[in-house]
């Protein structure tokens, strides 16, 4: 995983193919912690973050957004008292793309480094 959250993403202008099977199977060890799902008919990575309380679990949205803002890649989040669901696709091919792998990577890098 930690080559992962080294790497930008890139500008995914559409008219490529999402990621092949092969290609997801190829990646997915690399953010085990994460679970792909398809809703919608389309693929995404996600993954639910526990927390303490609502603040905390609000303060992770607020840096996971910040961190969105940075790479220019969007995820949804849910955020509950205790918790944050983050799906990772992308838009654009209405499926799953490096990007989204490597912005797992860094969210769960953001997750160990903040302690919550």
């Amino acid at each position: 995983m930690s080559f992962l959250k080294e790497l930008k993403c890139v500008p995914c202008r559409g008219g490529e193919p999402p990621l092949s099977e092969g290609k997801i199977q190829e990646m997915k060890p690399k953010v085990p912690q994460w679970n792909i799902v398809e809703r919608q008919n389309v693929e995404r990575l996600e993954r639910v973050f526990r927390f303490k309380n609502f603040q905390e679990a609000l303060r992770f949205t607020n840096e996971v957004g910040k961190l969105a803002q940075e790479e220019e890649h969007h995820p949804k989040i849910v955020t509950q008292w205790g918790r944050v669901k983050v799906s990772w696709f992308t838009h654009k091919i209405k499926g799953l793309h490096k990007n989204d792998f490597i912005m797992a990577a860094k969210t769960n890098d953001l997750y160990k480094k903040n302690s919550f």
